[in-house]
């Protein structure tokens, strides 16, 4: 009996960690002229990292690095090219993270996928430059 408390303690904070680990990033919807997309920060990228689920995409141009488990590098200015296109995923509601440098690049992107009938479309607010304010690295240029 005197171990009961303890117990119920230690299961509550063990659930909670469960918890914590599945929370889902909801990120925030950017609606223009045409669609929507997602923005994300840093740290919610970082989660959505942690089970990657997405295809991981740097559009900057001229090339300055890469956040870890990028999948393309392609110009932000090009993405509607049928060479691109090719190489994103033909199910148009497939999960897309695009980033760039500051997010512009990046921003302008995501409205271009929207455009194209991209459903999925998120947007590291603020780019590599937000990552490695929040503490965390590129992989080497």
């Amino acid at each position: 009996m005197k171990h009961i408390p303890f117990l119920l303690i230690v299961f509550v904070f063990a659930l909670a960690a469960c918890q914590s680990q599945t929370a889902e990033v909801v990120g925030e919807r950017v609606e223009f002229n045409g669609g929507s997309y997602t923005n994300v920060n840093a740290d919610e990228l970082n989660a959505m990292l942690k089970n990657k689920d997405f295809m991981f995409v740097n559009v900057h141009i001229p090339f300055e690095g890469n956040i870890a488990n990028t999948d393309l590098s392609i110009p932000y200015n090009q993405i509607a090219e049928a060479s691109y296109l090719s190489q994103l995923p033909e199910d148009k509601a497939a999960k897309i993270v695009l980033y760039c440098r500051s997010g512009r690049m990046s921003q302008i992107a995501s409205e271009e996928l929207v455009n194209l009938g991209y459903a999925n479309v998120w947007n590291l607010k603020g780019g590599m430059v937000e990552w490695e304010g929040a503490g965390y690295s590129l992989e080497e240029k």
